[in-house]
């Protein structure tokens, strides 16, 4: 890691926000994200952005000063690999026919349809995940764990959400009515209020 360059992004956040300057923080958030298209949107409104510079900064700041181990980031990347080996074929994939999709899709409430679907980009930024990693593995360039974490930390995330999903999608019973719903809502109100 380049401690030089984490002590400059140290100065710039200690710096009163009135003396800051947030085109040298746009531009410290490019070095460390890559992100192009981000950085022209940051400066294009530059006196608007201030709060999302300082918080980005700051994320990022936080990951590289974090005490993260090599055995911790280590154990994150074997549960990324785990998940990789399940979850990547299936993204390749996603623009075929998809054979977890249930014969009563169709019939299925809109915000249970939407989890199905919020799967198939969940599995796609996964996938996208994934070929970072690989482009910052350790065995074709020195790559800190400080700069892995971010992206094996979203990919863990992402996988609970997708299996959250897909639990909602496969138990959902269709004629399951709100009054149900409301019937148990009421019974969990009822002894707050006697």
């Amino acid at each position: 890691m380049d401690h030089k360059f984490t002590e400059q992004i140290k100065q710039w956040l200690e710096t009163p926000e009135a003396e800051r300057d947030y085109s040298v923080g746009a531009l410290y958030l490019l070095k460390l994200s890559g992100n192009q298209i981000m950085y022209r949107n940051i400066i294009s409104q530059i006196d608007r952005r201030h709060d999302f510079v300082e918080y980005q900064l700051q994320k990022y700041y936080n990951f590289r000063v974090a005490d993260l181990t090599h055995a911790q980031v280590e154990e994150m990347e074997q549960q990324v690999e785990a998940i990789v080996a399940e979850h990547i074929p299936l993204a390749a994939k996603a623009d075929e026919q998809p054979k977890g999709k249930r014969a009563d899709h169709d019939a299925l409430p809109d915000d249970i349809k939407a989890k199905y679907v919020e799967n198939l980009s969940i599995l796609q930024r996964m996938r996208e995940l994934h070929l970072r990693l690989r482009s910052l593995s350790l065995d074709s360039a020195t790559c800190p764990d400080s700069e892995r974490y971010p992206f094996l930390k979203e990919l863990i995330s992402l996988d609970k959400k997708l299996h959250a999903n897909w639990e909602a999608y496969d138990t959902y019973v269709i004629g399951q009515s709100d009054k149900v719903k409301g019937k148990t809502t009421s019974r969990k109100k009822s002894p707050r209020h006697s």
